[in-house]
């Protein structure tokens, strides 16, 4: 059951074969065997229980709220959930219960799901390993996986993957010949061995990929979902920003973050978007116009379709397996009938130096409110108000959060203003118009690799400080909030290393329905494995 795709378990739920609290104890039981990955900051496993209850009346009698109604979800710690404590990772407010609940909280809870508990992160969402957190990393669930621990540890040899026009196999070769397969320290210990989750979304990832929750919501402001939905091997989708209400939402950069949705399929990420999307009265970002929701089709077919394949994507350190798998699904949409061709968008490449500006001078604004008087952490050493400013903020924020402040306010400073921020905003203006450009002339979708290659370890990803390596994670995945697009990560295919390998499709301001149809069609064509982390380790 808990390999099922939230879409299938609601169907079992309707005819009566699975009830909601036996869904909601079998995640309970599977959170609680996968702890070790820390996915979970808070768990409310009592009132879960309760709510499962609640919808399992509602469907035996016939009204059920929704198609999501007795559903398990769970949401990344920096969405308010009224009286669930809400810390962002962080030591400024891991006393901090909200009064009131984000909006994509309430109207999921109005529409029966039941919330499993809150979800791990890189502190204040600035991170993309989801290792910054005052509770300590989360860990991806492929760590655990027999095929990567015995390739790690030498015992077998890289697994051997061919795709073909149509399929992809994997086969173990017969030879137990004792084979390094990547170029980590000697020592192989569990303490720093394991895999990154990816972040800052990580814990909502590792809650989907291990079977403790059937949806999770996180925030992508560069990649924070795409990233790990990438590395846990499954989905991860970011909509157009301004189609989910930000309420409620902690806000790291309030031009970018977007309310986002990990899952096991496309046809589930549309399921909880019918839910959470449309105007809020309470978020002006919000469009005003109705939204329609939409259901995806069955009957697939891409033969109209024009996929772009952006030139400036192949960037130097990308793996020879992220590469196959690009060309491999490049070459299924051409053998399937849609036109496939280079496109070009030039100003890609100032992207991630353009939103390192931007990200800080939003973070120095947003940061300021955290100052030990309203809410949040309060330091003791108080012999003035600008020493309880300073002790509050420098207990309250790790190192990487002081950072971004530090860096957001150098730029905001009247001598700075218009040679870094100004021009920051113009470059990403001309980041959007290309993406403008390429969508006016025809292209449909666009396809690029959502990350370098499979998951890290943790004592490779260590080796950088927090601003290089989020520079080098977001390469493929930020433009698309620098232009506020939609951007789903599909994973297609393993590695040599037995990981997941997950590419992203792009589309248009919008485009959304257009954007899950092609990945649904992807998804259908690829037919990546279902891991079970638990029983595979």
């Amino acid at each position: 059951m808990v390999l099922l795709t939230a879409r299938e378990v609601a169907l079992r739920l309707r005819n009566g074969s699975l009830s909601s609290t036996d869904v909601v104890s079998q995640c309970i039981e599977r959170s609680r065997l996968a702890r070790v990955l820390n996915a979970f900051i808070t768990h409310t496993h009592e009132s879960a229980m309760s709510r499962a209850a609640e919808a399992d009346r509602r469907i035996s009698a016939g009204q059920p709220l929704s198609q999501l109604d007795g559903i398990p979800v769970a949401f990344k710690d920096n969405f308010c959930t009224k009286g669930v404590k809400t810390s962002c990772g962080s030591r400024m407010l891991r006393n901090f219960y909200p009064p009131y609940s984000a909006t994509v909280v309430q109207r999921l809870a109005g529409k029966g799901t039941v919330m499993m508990g809150k979800t791990n992160m890189d502190e204040f969402a600035m991170g993309s390993g989801s290792v910054d957190s005052i509770y300590g990393p989360s860990r991806n669930p492929w760590s655990r996986s027999v095929r990567y621990r015995e390739r790690r540890l030498g015992d077998a040899e890289p697994l051997r993957v061919q795709a073909t026009s149509g399929q992809v196999s994997y086969s173990l070769p017969s030879s137990t010949e004792k084979q390094k397969t990547c170029e980590d320290d000697e020592t192989l210990s569990d303490e720093d061995d394991w895999l990154i989750a990816g972040g800052s979304s990580g814990g909502s990832a590792v809650a989907v990929a291990t079977g403790a929750s059937f949806i999770a919501l996180g925030s992508d402001t560069g990649g924070s979902v795409r990233n790990p939905a990438s590395y846990c091997g499954v989905f991860g989708y970011k909509p157009t920003y301004g189609l989910v209400s930000r309420h409620g939402l902690i806000p790291l950069v309030n031009s970018m973050d977007a309310p986002s949705i990990f899952a096991r399929s496309t046809d589930d990420l549309a399921a909880a978007l019918e839910i959470v999307a449309g105007h809020d009265i309470r978020d002006s970002t919000t469009v005003r116009e109705q939204y329609k929701p939409f259901s995806l089709p069955d009957d697939l077919s891409v033969k109209d379709l024009h996929v772009g394949i952006p030139t400036e994507y192949h960037a130097p350190g990308l793996s020879q397996g992220m590469l196959d798998a690009w060309s491999w699904v490049a070459d299924l949409f051409d053998n399937a009938g849609a036109k496939v061709s280079r496109v070009s968008l030039p100003h890609t490449q100032y992207s991630i130096v353009c939103y390192s500006v931007l990200c800080a001078c939003e973070v120095a604004s947003n940061m300021a409110r955290y100052d030990g008087i309203q809410f949040g952490h309060r330091s003791e050493q108080g012999s003035s108000t600008h020493a309880l400013y300073a002790a509050t903020r420098h207990e309250g924020f790790n190192d990487v959060v002081r950072g971004r402040i530090f860096a957001g306010n150098y730029f905001l400073l009247k001598r700075n203003y218009e040679k870094y921020f100004v021009k920051a905003q113009q470059v990403r203006q001309l980041i959007a118009e290309d993406y403008r450009h390429v969508f006016s002339s025809g292209v449909n979708v666009l396809l690029t690799p959502t990350t370098f290659g499979d998951a890290p370890s943790y004592r490779s990803f260590i080796g950088a400080d927090n601003r290089t390596r989020s520079m080098q994670e977001d390469v493929f995945t930020q433009p698309a909030n620098m232009a506020g697009i939609p951007a789903v990560s599909v994973p297609v295919m393993l590695s040599e290393r037995g990981l997941p390998l997950g590419l992203q499709l792009m589309a248009d301001n919008f485009h959304d329905k257009q954007l899950l149809t092609c990945a649904k069609w992807l998804e259908s064509q690829v037919n990546f494995p279902r891991f079970d982390p638990v029983t595979d380790s």
